[in-house]
């Protein structure tokens, strides 16, 4: 692993939740992977914290097994997995009542150090879980808390949830974790955007036509049945994660980098989006074949109209963008597995090069899954004799590719997140009032699928989502852009 890094200060990171899927899949192995490349010393520990009855050494078996299975590289495990260990420990208790609370009080003795609590628990435990640590004395001045989403349900239970939370922290206490926001690639949006003088000065609706975001899934929605019926694509992606992309896509150069320059550009993106209209918005639901589910049988509930696929045309009305479309999609069980955003620039007001040399088009490609990179789709002469015959070809930019060595191994967006909670920077972590923001535009969606009561068109599971998302886009003269891998 090649990576430059700077040890974060000793700290204590309380994981509530410690024995559940995300635990083991995602944070554990993050942590294992950060003590690797030396950005935890000696001093931090690691407290797992469940209601099952479980001992510190159970835990670090548990651990052992996690890392083992989700993030173990067999030489690094066998250089730092032992030692990793020793810094680990595990409490039982109650996040509803009182059991255990006063063992954990115990183990975090040291009142001068960083601690962090990581909510990686279901959204009704947020609140309690706040409470208790207030009442337990934990809550000081140097602690953080990590809250996973989903961050309410709707506008009214963010801002309940948003009210208990400031009852016991300030809001530069609160991480609202989007683990979209810590991939490298939506940071390196960024870079291009506002590190680069070839591309600021094109950034809006003069030279761009519009803006695909996409975030497609092929597989269907497995072991998550049950928390998905109730929440679907709309709650469950776009709210979150492709909004957080249209505000980096889509915000102003904020005036320096830092927590609440950048939040407050994005903020401001959120309350210039117009209201979608109906014909502006598609839901579908992925079909059955023979060998795999549809979405009703996976999710065992025949009668379901939660969408597993959401396609809407957005609009930003300010001064940037007015006139540009944001066309934005997400589903599960589509083609292939690919994430990202495509800026499609205006044709050449005048081609010199006449009618047989066909339209063509400038495109910037930022890929966040899978091949993270960036790609640029220019125009040029095919070699040869016989004219002026055009051609498009990408200027690609793969990371693995273009960064050598230094990119062999891209961190996973958890690992930047928690030691950026750690180091205190807020930068990647949404505000109360950003989240709240995304809920008031996504509500009145919902809420008229809710009132109409009508069914999610269905699509074929291989396909790139319903017939209606295509019809979205075509009516307007353009063509979503293909799902590849």
């Amino acid at each position: 692993m090649v990576s430059r890094v700077i040890p974060v200060q000793p700290f204590d990171l309380v994981v509530f939740g410690g024995t559940g899927d995300l635990a083991r899949r995602k944070i554990l192995p993050a942590l294992f992977r950060r003590f690797c490349a030396g950005q935890m010393d000696g001093g931090a520990r690691v407290i797992g914290a469940a209601r099952g009855e479980m001992d510190g050494a159970a835990y670090r078996a548990f651990t052992r097994d996690a890392i083992s299975e989700f993030g173990g590289d067999p030489v690094e495990m066998e250089a730092h997995l032992s030692a990793f260990l020793e810094q680990l420990d595990y409490v039982a208790l109650d996040a509803n009542g009182d059991d255990g609370w006063d063992d954990l009080v115990g183990r975090l003795d040291d009142g001068d150090r960083i601690r962090a609590f990581y909510f990686s628990v279901g959204p009704s435990l947020f609140g309690p879980l706040a409470t208790r640590l207030y009442d337990h004395g934990l809550a000081s001045p140097r602690c953080r808390i990590v809250v996973e989403k989903p961050f309410g349900r709707d506008r009214s239970s963010a801002q309940k949830l948003n009210a208990v939370l400031a009852q016991h922290f300030d809001e530069t206490q609160i991480y609202r974790i989007d683990h979209y926001l810590g991939k490298e690639t939506v940071q390196n949006l960024m870079a291009i955007r506002f590190a680069n003088t070839l591309f600021e000065p094109l950034w809006n609706s003069q030279y761009v036509d519009h803006i695909q975001i996409t975030v497609a899934e092929s597989g269907g929605v497995g072991t998550r049945g049950g928390y998905y019926d109730k929440s679907g694509a709309m709650r469950d992606m776009v709210q979150n994660h492709i909004m957080q992309l249209l505000c980096l896509t889509a915000m102003e150069p904020p005036a320096k980098y830092d927590p609440d320059s950048v939040r407050d550009e994005k903020l401001k993106v959120i309350r210039a989006l117009d209201p979608v209209e109906p014909e502006g918005v598609v839901r579908g639901q992925y079909e059955g074949t023979d060998t795999l589910p549809g979405y009703r049988n996976e999710v065992e509930n025949r009668d379901t109209t939660t969408e597993s696929f959401v396609a809407l045309k957005a609009r930003i009305s300010n001064w940037r963008w007015a006139g540009t479309p944001f066309y934005l999609r997400t589903g599960k069980r589509l083609r292939a597995r690919a994430s990202e955003i495509a800026v499609v620039f205006k044709d050449a007001p005048h081609s010199i090069f006449g009618s047989d040399s066909g339209r063509h088009r400038n495109i910037l490609t930022i890929r966040l899954q899978p091949n993270e990179g960036i790609e640029m789709g220019v125009t040029i002469k095919e070699p040869g004799p016989g004219g002026m015959r055009l051609v498009d070809v990408p200027l690609d930019m793969t990371f693995s590719e273009a960064l050598g060595p230094q990119s062999e191994y891209v961190p996973d967006a958890y690992e930047r997140l928690i030691m950026d909670v750690i180091r205190g920077d807020q930068t990647l972590f949404m505000r109360g009032d950003e989240v709240e923001a995304a809920w008031a535009w996504v509500d009145p969606i919902i809420e008229r699928w809710d009132v109409a009561g009508t069914q999610p068109a269905l699509y074929s599971t291989g396909s790139s989502g319903p017939d209606d998302a295509l019809a979205l886009i075509h009516r307007d003269g353009r063509r979503w852009r293909e799902i590849r891998p």
